[in-house]
């Protein structure tokens, strides 16, 4: 028992100084760290406290220096309003001053209106007063009553009346044709002036460039095989002379004449020429030429703005593209006629549709007419009856020409219309440079008379406006002026139609201040 008392209490010594050692060698140190870190938290508080009161002073100061901005801006604008404020009422003041000084010179005035209707009240009273005694004084001397004299007056009146009711109708039929005359002119000129547009003269043949004479070889072919194959498919003649790099077609027929310059300037740029070949190029330049003729049918229907028209008819006027009448092309004369006719008619204020239908289809026989015999004015109308078009359309184009007579406006304006675009400068048989030189030669003739500035010719050629020094030419002779140089263009030029000559005279006074 003893023993085993001994053996317990050593082992707790002997456990008590493990434990201490443990302690003292582990434990201590951790005690002490843990110690340290609080007290370097508690110094963090420290300065954490000092560093938030500072940035909190640091705000309210930033607080007070923004109230004070703001109080600032505030006062500032509260007394640009209070300037603003004042300055209306200065005005609202002056404004009112200016009012009750009006009014002022209103009452004045109102014043002296009524004074002044008051005088002419006594005047015209006054004047009653003489009035009566001078009827009485004339009656006296006249031996005759006040209703005598109105009935002797009233008759004399009634005849001069009738001679002035007469002089009057003649002069207002006078003026009535002058005026119609006029506008006449006015709608014809400015029908005139809508469409003045140069026309370039073609003839009955083409030409096709060659990039070398060695290609002219080519195109006859041995023994000629390959030019008589083309004439025969194309139905035209090739010329091939001495001309260097070029060759002529010639043909009666625009169509066949354009499918054989397609044909021959696709045979040269391909290089291949032979029988087989030249018959393909044909087929395509006839494929070619048909789809430009369709396209300048339709572009030809769209600029008229005429619509309806059966495919055949379009086929037929868009072959018109090739077709020349004197040198001048005619689906653009055909055009033309339709833009006139319609310019007129809308003037007139009659049908302006009709008229324009058949402005534009007056010309379509020209399209067969070297497959009917007739007048190309018969074949229209009865081209046009074939393709149900409206009876007044088919009389108006068989009558452009008078091979009918004309029994509509529409009819006459087309007509008229259709002479228009013939005869007027530049249309046809007559190149750019002839009528070039016709505006040279108008203006030369009007440069020639002394006291002349400048001189234009304008319209087409259809007038001429003569500017001249008003320090040498007076009113006077500025008529004088106008009526040599008509005399002169009639008696030196040739040309359709009329020109009018304008003489401008203008004065012009100008200063400077300085």
């Amino acid at each position: 028992m003893t023993n085993w008392v001994i053996a317990l209490v050593g082992g707790l010594l002997i456990a008590g100084a493990a434990v201490s050692i443990v302690y003292f060698g582990r434990i201590q140190p951790i005690l002490q760290k843990i110690k340290s870190e609080r007290s370097g938290i508690a110094e963090r508080e420290q300065e954490l406290k000092k560093e938030i009161e500072a940035k909190r002073k640091e705000i309210l100061l930033e607080a007070k220096e923004e109230a004070f901005r703001i109080r600032a801006e505030i006062e500032k604008e509260n007394k640009d309003k209070r300037a603003e404020i004042q300055r209306l009422e200065r005005r609202l003041t002056q404004k009112e001053e200016t009012l009750d000084r009006r009014l002022e010179n209103l009452d004045r005035k109102e014043r002296n209106i009524q004074q002044k209707e008051v005088d002419a009240q006594a005047k015209f009273e006054e004047a009653q007063g003489m009035v009566g005694q001078q009827r009485a004084e004339l009656e006296k001397i006249s031996r005759m009553s006040a209703d005598e004299a109105k009935d002797v007056l009233l008759r004399q009146i009634d005849h001069e009346m009738e001679r002035e009711t007469a002089r009057i109708i003649r002069q207002a039929e006078e003026q009535a044709k002058e005026e119609a005359d006029r506008k006449a002119r006015d709608i014809i000129t400015l029908a005139v002036q809508r469409c003045a547009v140069d026309q370039a003269a073609e003839t009955t043949v083409s030409v096709v460039p060659l990039p070398s004479d060695d290609m002219k070889g080519r195109i006859i072919g041995r023994e000629g095989r390959n030019i008589r194959a083309f004439e025969t498919l194309t139905g035209v003649d090739l010329i091939i002379d001495d001309t260097p790099e070029a060759v002529v077609i010639s043909g009666f027929d625009p169509v066949r004449r354009e499918v054989a310059r397609l044909a021959l300037s696709n045979l040269i740029l391909d290089g291949r020429i032979h029988p087989g070949r030249i018959e393909e190029m044909v087929i395509k330049a006839q494929t070619e030429a048909e789809a430009k003729m369709k396209e300048a049918a339709e572009r030809a229907i769209f600029e008229t703005g005429v619509a309806g028209l059966d495919m055949e008819l379009i086929r037929l006027l868009g072959r018109l593209r090739f077709r020349t009448s004197y040198g001048q092309n005619v689906l653009q004369h055909s055009v033309e006629v339709s833009h006139l006719a319609g310019a007129i008619a809308s003037e007139l204020q009659v049908n302006v549709p009709l008229a324009k239908r058949a402005g534009l289809l007056h010309d379509i026989g020209k399209a067969v007419d070297f497959e009917v015999e007739g007048s190309h004015a018969i074949i229209s109308m009865d081209l046009l009856r074939r393709y149900h078009e409206p009876p007044e359309v088919c009389h108006a184009v068989g009558a452009h020409h008078n091979d009918i007579e004309p029994h509509s406006v529409e009819a006459v304006l087309v007509l008229t219309a259709d002479a228009i675009s013939a005869a007027r400068p530049g249309a046809r048989r007559e190149t750019l440079e002839t009528y070039v030189k016709r505006l040279q030669k108008l203006e030369t003739i009007a440069d020639s008379f002394a006291g002349v500035e400048k001189t234009y010719a304008v319209q087409a050629g259809r007038e001429i406006r003569v500017m001249v020094r008003p320090t040498e030419i007076d009113d006077d002779a500025a008529v004088k002026l106008a009526y040599d140089a008509a005399r002169r263009i009639e008696e030196e030029m040739e040309y359709p139609g009329q020109i009018k000559v304008t003489v401008i005279r203008e004065t012009r006074a100008i200063e400077y201040a300085k």
